[in-house]
């Protein structure tokens, strides 16, 4: 039988209408196009797309379930190295890791890898009612700080192993990065609170409002009796620009606007924690996380929104997928520019009037691409004498974030390299005995699909180390 050389697509949402709501832009495979899909796998004998994946799932034995439409056993195979298949599918840069290594991907599109993970998924989520077998307590207790990609995988991992595994969040719900960072539209919280209440199931703890760092130490962890720590607690301290005109009101970091509008709900009515909503907006950056926050302004009522991105759209670091999706919903890709001075308004005569400080502009540089940098993407350099000005109600700042300093400030003899991250070895081991680390907590802002092999390689070494005691 002839392969078919086209991936199928996707059914999404059209996007003058997503662009107005927060339900999920991609609506998922039905069973007929999986089947269509999974039948174009190779079942490659070196299986290079596993190689690809940094949790190793066994990306053509699950293939081969869907082929047999043993749609469970397809997720068994997927969950016995992943605790988030459903996340997965959905979020995964399948493009620069598993499908990127495909062999069909040679000479015809990849195989739809992530889009088969994400069917699986949902199928065992919708149709499954067996808990899962909870191992035999092997008497070791594991603390977790952080209920992000890491550390959810780091405790799904142990826990299969029979650990007592305690979760800290210091958000008041689980799931970190998962539930405050990416949008409805792109990740349903209920599709997360779903993972987590499987690793629950296996016998997790999971505590919320626990700050590590003020509410306990982790010295005072070891001292309740965890014998190691693995410190998943991502990157959530923003970066800025340090340009004029930051302070005004209506400046976000990105982290904050997303998490007002993703954790506490700011686009609903009369809302807790209020979030400016209407106007134009400027979102200066060009990731996956200014994608989020563009296409997040716009379901709040923006009626212009650009992307100010300071290199082409070839160097753009955003999923091409979250791009496109963008174009077409109406976002106004202002590329080669970058801010120097945000623009206010102040009345001098009266410091009492309400608009003052309030942003009402946005002054940005054009830029040329010049000789490639250390990291052999051309440096951006400015064009004297071409600045202009964007009329614009706010600015959301999206260039990156680096962790917090709070778990190295109240650690001792915890290394820290000049980012800011947690110096860790193959292993994730710290510099301090039996405390490991990873995700963005360790290498800055990265994807979750990395965050997730950092806990898998930090469990299998807590494991190691424990059971050998």
């Amino acid at each position: 039988m002839a392969i078919d050389p086209i991936k199928h697509e996707m059914p999404t949402q059209e996007p003058l209408v997503r662009a107005h709501n927060f339900d999920e832009v991609a609506l998922g495979y039905d069973e007929e196009t999986a089947l269509a899909e999974a039948s174009r796998c190779l079942n490659c004998v070196n299986k290079p797309c596993v190689q690809g994946c940094p949790v190793n799932v066994r990306i053509p034995e699950f293939i081969a379930k869907i082929k047999e439409k043993d749609y469970e056993g397809a997720y068994q195979v997927i969950n016995s190295t992943s605790s988030l298949p459903a996340v997965c599918g959905r979020v995964c840069p399948q493009e620069n890791q598993c499908e990127g290594k495909c062999t069909l991907g040679i000479k015809f599109q990849p195989v739809g890898i992530g889009r088969l993970e994400r069917f699986v998924a949902d199928y065992h989520n919708a149709n499954s009612t067996a808990a899962p077998v909870v191992p035999e307590s092997n008497g070791h207790k594991v603390a977790v700080v952080g209920s992000g990609p890491s550390g959810l995988t780091c405790a799904g991992d142990l826990a299969k192993k029979g650990y007592k595994v305690s979760v800290f969040e210091a958000l008041h719900t689980a799931g970190g990065v998962l539930v405050y960072g990416i949008p409805e539209f792109r990740l349903p919280k209920a599709i997360v609170a779903k993972e987590v209440e499987t690793l629950k199931a296996l016998g997790v703890d999971v505590e919320t409002n626990v700050v590590i760092g003020k509410t306990l130490t982790i010295d005072e962890l070891f001292e309740m009796g965890y014998e190691a720590v693995f410190v998943g607690s991502g990157a959530g301290l923003p970066n800025f620009m340090h340009i004029p005109g930051e302070e005004f009101k209506g400046v976000y970091s990105a982290n904050e606007f997303l998490t007002r509008s993703n954790l506490m709900k700011a686009f609903r009515d009369n809302p807790e924690t209020p979030i400016m909503k209407g106007g134009k907006v400027a979102i200066v950056g060009g990731g996956n996380v200014a994608m989020d926050a563009a296409r997040t302004a716009l379901r709040l009522g923006a009626e212009h929104v650009y992307v100010v991105y300071r290199r082409s759209m070839e160097e753009l670091p955003a999923r091409k997928e979250e791009v496109e999706h963008a174009i077409e919903e109406g976002i106004d890709f202002q590329l080669l520019n970058n801010p120097v001075e945000i623009l206010g308004y102040n009345n001098p005569e009266d410091p009492r009037d309400p608009k003052n400080g309030f942003v009402t502009g946005i002054k940005c540089i054009k830029m040329e691409l010049g000789e490639p940098d250390e990291k052999g993407r051309r440096r951006p350099m400015p064009v004297e004498g071409s600045e202009f000005t964007l009329d614009v109600d706010a600015v959301v700042m999206s260039i990156g974030t680096s962790p917090n300093p709070l778990i190295k400030d109240t650690t001792p003899g915890l290394e820290i390299n000049n980012r800011g991250g947690i110096i860790v070895n193959e292993d994730g081991l710290t510099s301090r005995a039996n405390v490991y680390a990873g995700g963005d907590a360790v290498t800055g802002a990265a994807t979750v699909i990395s965050a997730m092999g950092a806990g898998k390689v930090a469990a299998k070494a807590i494991d190691e180390y424990l059971s050998s005691k």
